[in-house]
């Protein structure tokens, strides 16, 4: 008798579940498909439309012309040298730099997604995230990161399987959601003609902010990406460097462009929530660096656009790190988003119902640099060797001008080392903004024409020996 009771328990539990799945999938059905699209280290103003002239970028300028762009959308930063490594867990679970389990494998953003009735797809970078978070997704594989990287066509790989998904992999009886991490333009940085074409290297502006020394030792000179030219910095070498970045960046655009084509073409486009951004940015010359190992705007900030079913066209400087697409895009597709997580959605800034939802922006590289920016201003500090920098970014965007020294200002810097401060407690940073027994941050000249002579005795980390297809 008792086992009868048992039976007919866990029969009548099976229709609940049954009931339960079939009731999400119909109600899943009248929600938007998501296509997100994600590069790596591509700079906040990699897109024309964003303000960037120099670039093509057709396609990208188009989702931004229908959609609502986040001017200050940033990477909280990183714990380690691999910059994406973090960017993308913090991205996939929506909780802040000290916060993220990488072992975490319920309410993940693929997970929600596909508890919600969404048909979870995700291509993307080998070995730069956990495991677990793409584990939560229908499908998941990886691109042979390199093999895209030096192919001359950035993207195409990638867009060739997800093509393949939307018109022979999906039934339409789901929406979906598609995440798609590409793997450029990350170094080595390899275009074919057709993209390098479309610059000639010795028009190419310099940024605003070259210069050819980082001003001060900011405790990653000798890291792989600052090895990926010579120092000092010279306008010819930037000038190459920006051209094949620049040519990397169109050809992924040609490949985004090709996917919204195939939406168009399978009629789901206009069904269908697009977001672009990446990982986070990157130096390419300016304050004398070529990393994302810096707390610099141009290094911690990405493009960051919405476009789709009910997104109005428009812009904001609200405040947004990339761990808020998560709840976003959830409350954008009707998804619960789940109560424990850190990231904030942005919804009600993209309808126009909120004008912000964060004041304050709080950034950490390893050990060695922190920074939190309120309003216009920002502080830039460097806890080893007790530096600051304080900035103006309305005034001053390139940060060019340290006002941390002025009179004027000591009050300013005296309240943004205290928010400094609030903010490392409030995120659980475990490390100092001040030391008793600093370093110096004074630049050791000798120690960069050692750097430049390696530089130029060996081809530099990441980059391939013989390049085809350059000038």
């Amino acid at each position: 008798m008792r086992y009868s009771s048992v039976c007919s328990f866990h029969f009548a539990r099976m229709i609940v579940i049954g009931l339960l799945a079939l009731s999400s999938i119909c109600s899943a059905a009248d929600r938007p498909n998501v296509l997100f699209l994600f590069a790596d280290d591509m700079r906040p103003d990699a897109i024309a439309a964003l303000g960037n002239p120099a670039v093509r970028t057709p396609n990208l300028d188009r989702l931004v012309q229908r959609g609502f762009a986040f001017r200050d959308a940033y990477c909280m930063g990183s714990t380690v040298g691999a910059v994406c490594n973090p960017s993308r867990h913090m991205l996939l679970s929506g909780m802040s730099l000290y916060h993220y389990n990488p072992k975490q494998k319920e309410n993940t953003f693929g997970d929600v997604m596909r508890k919600a009735g969404y048909v979870t797809w995700h291509l993307g970078k080998k070995g730069n995230t956990a495991r677990e978070y793409h584990k939560a997704f229908n499908f998941s594989d990886y691109l042979e990161d390199n093999k895209e990287r030096t192919s001359g066509h950035h993207g195409r790989t990638a867009a060739n399987r997800t093509i393949d998904f939307l018109q022979t992999g999906w039934d339409r009886k789901q929406p979906f959601f598609v995440y798609l991490a590409f793997a450029g333009p990350h170094d080595p940085r390899v275009a074919a003609e057709e993209w390098m074409s479309l610059y000639r290297r010795e028009e190419i502006s310099l940024p605003a902010n070259f210069q050819p020394f980082h001003p001060i030792d900011n405790g990653w000179m000798s890291g792989r990406d600052e090895k990926l030219a010579p120092w000092p910095r010279t306008a010819d070498d930037t000038r190459r460097q920006l051209h094949d970045y620049y040519g990397c960046i169109s050809s992924i655009d040609h490949n985004c462009g090709r996917i919204l084509a195939c939406l168009d073409d399978l009629d789901e486009l206009d069904n269908t929530l697009v977001i672009f951004s990446s990982d986070h940015g990157l130096a390419m010359g300016s304050h004398g660096l070529f990393g994302k190992q810096n707390l610099y705007e141009h290094s911690m900030r990405s493009p960051l656009v919405f476009a789709g079913p009910g997104i109005p066209h428009g812009e904001t400087s609200a405040f947004a790190y990339l761990y808020d697409i998560f709840p976003t895009t959830c409350e954008l597709s009707g998804v619960a988003a789940p109560s424990e997580i850190e990231g904030r959605s942005q919804a009600g800034v993209i309808r126009g119902d909120r004008e912000s939802v964060r004041d304050t922006i709080f950034l950490a590289f390893e050990q060695g640099q922190r920074a939190v920016r309120s309003g216009d201003w920002k502080l830039y500090r460097f806890p080893l060797v007790n530096h600051s920098l304080l900035f103006n970014v309305q005034d001053d965007p390139d940060e060019l001008h340290n006002l941390a020294d002025a009179p004027q200002h000591q009050q300013r810097l005296s309240e943004m080392m205290s928010l400094l401060a609030e903010q490392q407690r409030v995120y659980d940073d475990p490390h100092p903004h001040t030391v008793a027994a600093p370093g110096t941050a004074r630049i050791d000249l000798t120690f960069f024409e050692h750097l430049a002579e390696t530089a130029q005795s060996k081809t530099p980390a990441g980059r391939p020996a013989k390049r085809k297809n350059r000038e």
